[in-house]
Order: structure tokens, then C-alpha cells, then sequence
């Protein structure tokens, strides 16, 4: 039984250390997930099956219809109406109006008096069913039509929404995995340079209790030392933010195990494309054209359909049903008696007139389509504006980081010199540091440098409407 036991808990553990397992993501396989599992992109897919359903909502109003109707009345009490007795029986007329009325009271006039020679009478039964089926179908309506073509402008505005949003979340799974990355490398950098200086500063405190340096060398190193613990802990806090909030843009929960498997070196190598600086610039190509272009579309639509307004329309319907009378509910038994009906007819509706309303409806209604063409001319500038911006900060990206490589190399040069120079005897702690707070910038803003690369070729390549597995 303690075998047993023992197995069990084993069995236990790994069953839950495998449950915890750290999710691993290269940066394609990020965006990948994130395409698939992103809350916005999940419903933005959801936007376009609403579409499409909306798409079929508005074509089956053209199809045929078909509704039933069961209707049940119970009379509490009846209507009673006056016929005139004399076209009946004028003899028999009166003797009923004597079986009816208390002549006496009629005399005195204690009750309303009826009119001369009408015999009351109630029509019907007491209770009714009634049950009918119409089917009716639309042949001619201009609205209809224009309704088509709207719901599939709809739907293409949907999918280019769609679209529009794997861009925005492609660029933002960039962003995040190298915001990731960044603190990644800061972290692992920070700590490389406290323990060199935990060395440099062992070395200078021996130097001084032996009496050979000065009691400042120490301080100067304790000054770098602490600053560049608290760098890393507030560093350390960064990460964590950036994990958390890579983790959202995935679609994962926010305490998600995720870990990296790029390198932000790696990264902004691989980044490195001078060819998409000369990418074709065609601004009819990328998405915010293409939305704006829709929204063109549909005021075209809505010109049409306030037009359409004025047309008649057509319609047909046949209608069947069943009724029955009793004065007592027997509609369930099988010798009820049920009479049928049936009709068919069509219906025109013309419009005539409607005192300017259609007139100014459509009006306002080209009004919206002019400022609609003004907003898409506006759109297009705007875009070749921000094609051109973005290859100019993508351009410049790719120099900076040329240029702080280099920065970092001479950095570290000028921080070996000054260290050795200090231990010599030959050097103040205070160029010491002064060439460690330089070499320790220089690292950072290389570290910047390869972040700006990645994520200015993402900003252009989202300019671009680029493909999104590029």
C-alpha cells in the first residue's frame, strides 16, 4: 500500500508540474496564436458571420413568406343589434317586441325605449376559433435591391475590419514581444555589470584598508554599484508589466508561464530589409483605402435607396384558413364543423406624393456622399504621408542601430582603459565612473536601437497592408 501511495503521488506531481509547463513562442509562432486567440480578432471574425448572416436576413426578405395565425374569441357577453321587425313579419314583429320589452315599463318609460318596429337580435355564437396561413411574396420593391448590394458592401466592410484588426494585433504581438525581449536583455546586462562592479568595488576597498588608496575611490564605485541595483529592480518590475501584457495580446490569461525563444539580437538582424524601403507605394492596396473606399460605397447605396423610395412596389399573397362557432368550447371534438376559406390578391403600393420629404431625404442623402469622396481623397494623402514617414523612421532605425554598434564597441574600449588606468594608480575613480556611466548608456541605447528596427519595419509593413505572415 505505501508503493501504491508513493506511485499515486509521483503520478501527482508530474501530472501537474506538465499542467505547468511554460508556454514557449518564437515571434511567428506568437503572432500565429495571437491571430487565432486574440480577443479583438475573435470578434472581429464574429463581425463578419454577423455579416453574413445579416447578408441572408436581407435576401430572405425578397423570398417567400409564410405565416399562420390561430385565433380564439369567447364572447362574455354578446352584441345585441335592432332589425327592423316589419321586414319580417310585421305581425309577428310586434308580438315579439311584447315577449321582449315590459310594455308597462315602456309606458312609464323607467327603461330606455327601444325603436318602434326593431326586433333585437344577436349574431353568432358565443365562441370562435379561427386559424389561417398566408403566404405572401414580394415581386417588385426598389428598396429591396438596393438592400442587397448594401448587406454585401456590409459584409466586405466586415471583412476588411477583419483585416484592419490582424494587422493592429500582428504589430502589437511585435511591440509586446519585444518590449519583452528588451527588459530581457537589460536585466541580463544590469547584472553583468553588478558583478563587475561587486569586483572592482572588493578590490578598491582592499586597496584602501591597506592604505594605498583613497577613501572616495570607494564611494564613487558604492554610487555606481547602488544605482545600478535600483535600474535593476525597477527593470525586473518592467518585465514582469511586459510579460503580463505580451500574455494579453496573445489571448492568454495574464499570469500565463510564457517564455521566449528569440533574441532581440537575432530579431533585429533578421529585421534588417533595405528591399522594403522600395516597396511599391500603392495606397489603393492597403486597408484604410479600402475602408474608406467602403464607407464611398455605401452613401452611393444610400443615394440609391432614398431614390428607390419613389418607385411602387409589388406585392402577392394567398391566404387559406378554418373557422369554427359554438357556444360551448367542443372545437377539440371530431364532430365540430369547420368552414374553409381561401383568397388571393396582390398589392401596389404607389407613392404619390410626400410634401418634399423624399426629395430632401435624398439631398441629404448626396450631401453625405460628397464629404464621403472629400474624406477618401483626404484618406489617400494621409496615407502616402504615413508610407513616407514610415520608411523614413524604418531608414533611420536601421542607421541608429549601425551607429550605436559602433557607440557600444568604442563605450566599452574607453571603460577597459579607464579601469585599468584606475587600478594603476594613473586614473580617478571619478573618470572611472564617468566611463561606466557612458559604457552602461551605450549599452541601453543599443538595446533601444534594435527595438526601434523591429518595431519600425512593423509599423511600415502595417502601412503597407503587408501579408500577414510576412
Amino acid at each position: 500500500m505505501k508503493n501504491v501511495s508513493l506511485t499515486f503521488i509521483l503520478l501527482s506531481f508530474c501530472f501537474g508540474f506538465a499542467q505547468n509547463d511554460p508556454t514557449t513562442f518564437s515571434l511567428q509562432e506568437a503572432i500565429d496564436f495571437a491571430l487565432e486567440n486574440n480577443r479583438q480578432v475573435k470578434n472581429a471574425q464574429n463581425d463578419i458571420e454577423a455579416a453574413k448572416q445579416q447578408k441572408w436576413e436581407t435576401t430572405a426578405t425578397g423570398l417567400p413568406q409564410i405565416n399562420a395565425s390561430v385565433d380564439y374569441q369567447n364572447f362574455l357577453k354578446q352584441q345585441v343589434s335592432l332589425l327592423p321587425a316589419a321586414a319580417f313579419d310585421p305581425i309577428g314583429g310586434i308580438r315579439q317586441l311584447e315577449d321582449y320589452y315590459d310594455l308597462d315599463a315602456l309606458q312609464t318609460q323607467e327603461l330606455p325605449e327601444a325603436p318602434q318596429g326593431f326586433i333585437p337580435v344577436t349574431f353568432g355564437t358565443k365562441q370562435t376559433v379561427n386559424a389561417s396561413a398566408t403566404l405572401s411574396q414580394l415581386i417588385f420593391d426598389g428598396s429591396y435591391l438596393v438592400g442587397l448590394q448594401s448587406a454585401k458592401v456590409f459584409l466586405d466592410i466586415s471583412k476588411n475590419a477583419k483585416t484592419k484588426t490582424d494587422l493592429e494585433v500582428r504589430k502589437a504581438v511585435i511591440n509586446a514581444y519585444g518590449n519583452v525581449l528588451l527588459a530581457q536583455e537589460s536585466v541580463s546586462i544590469l547584472e553583468s555589470n553588478i558583478a563587475v562592479l561587486e569586483k572592482n568595488l572588493y578590490e578598491t576597498q582592499k586597496i584602501y584598508e591597506n592604505g594605498l588608496g583613497e577613501e572616495e575611490n570607494v564611494e564613487q564605485l558604492q554610487i555606481t554599484l547602488s544605482g545600478v541595483r535600483s535600474n535593476l529592480n525597477n527593470t525586473n518590475r518592467l518585465k514582469t508589466l511586459a510579460l503580463q501584457m505580451l500574455n494579453i495580446t496573445l489571448g492568454l490569461d495574464i499570469y500565463n508561464g510564457t517564455l521566449l525563444t528569440d533574441t532581440l539580437e537575432t530579431l533585429s538582424s533578421d529585421q534588417l530589409s533595405i528591399n522594403l524601403l522600395s516597396a511599391d507605394d500603392n495606397v489603393q492596396n492597403t486597408i484604410d483605402y479600402m475602408i474608406a473606399a467602403n464607407d464611398k460605397t455605401s452613401k452611393e447605396l444610400l443615394v440609391k435607396l432614398e431614390k428607390s423610395k419613389a418607385l411602387p412596389n409589388l406585392s402577392g399573397f394567398l391566404t387559406g384558413g378554418y373557422n369554427g362557432n359554438s357556444d360551448s368550447f367542443t372545437f377539440l371534438k371530431s364532430n365540430q364543423q369547420w368552414f374553409g376559406s381561401a383568397l388571393v390578391g396582390v398589392s401596389l403600393n404607389i407613392p404619390i406624393f410626400s410634401s418634399g420629404k423624399r426629395s430632401a431625404a435624398t439631398q441629404r442623402a448626396k450631401i453625405n456622399l460628397v464629404k464621403a469622396e472629400t474624406e477618401l481623397e483626404e484618406t489617400e494623402q494621409k496615407i502616402k504621408l504615413q508610407i513616407a514617414s514610415a520608411k523614413s523612421n524604418y531608414e533611420f532605425a536601421i542607421e541608429d542601430y549601425e551607429n550605436k554598434k559602433q557607440n557600444l564597441a568604442l563605450a566599452e574600449r574607453i571603460e577597459r582603459k579607464n579601469q585599468t588606468k584606475f587600478f594603476e594608480g594613473i586614473g580617478s575613480s571619478f573618470e572611472l565612473r564617468q566611463a561606466q556611466t557612458q559604457l552602461y548608456a551605450a549599452q541601453q541605447e543599443l538595446l533601444q536601437a534594435m527595438l526601434d528596427v523591429i518595431n519600425s519595419k512593423a509599423e511600415l509593413e502595417t502601412v503597407l497592408n503587408s501579408p500577414i505572415n510576412n
